[in-house]
């Protein structure tokens, strides 16, 4: 008979499994699992002044390993955008146009800013590159 105990255990070790093949595979240590899968996010709220990239965890990006990522951009505000940069990087989305757009960029060592253009002293964020 199979206990919810032993039930919890398998999933526990099947979902641990899955999460270790899917950090292994490409450079900055993280793999596109499907075509719907990214390695980083960055976001711009519409209403609010907010923006802010994540990573594959779905947390804050405090820094990375150098490498090529597949990135998502969701862009839905017609008077923010989102621009990335940092060492041999610049990239943006136009501030009238909304947009959810994929990326691959390669980050390499340094100090990455994500900003809003017209509002870059509100709407900015850094992380580091190692």
């Amino acid at each position: 008979m199979v206990t919810r105990r032993r039930v919890r255990a398998r999933m526990l070790a099947t979902t641990t499994a899955v999460a270790g093949l899917a950090l292994c595979g490409a450079p900055g240590g993280l793999a596109s699992v499907s075509k719907d899968t990214f390695a980083l996010k960055g976001e711009v709220y519409p209403l609010a002044f907010k923006i802010e990239m994540k990573n594959a965890a779905n947390r804050k990006l405090v820094s990375a390993k150098a490498g090529t990522y597949r990135m998502k951009v969701e862009d839905p505000s017609a008077i923010h955008n989102f621009r990335l940069k940092g060492p041999g990087l610049n990239r943006a989305t136009s501030v009238p146009g909304k947009a959810e757009r994929i990326w691959t960029v390669t980050l390499k060592k340094g100090t990455y800013t994500f900003l809003c253009d017209p509002h870059p002293t509100t709407m900015k964020g850094t992380f580091r590159v190692t």
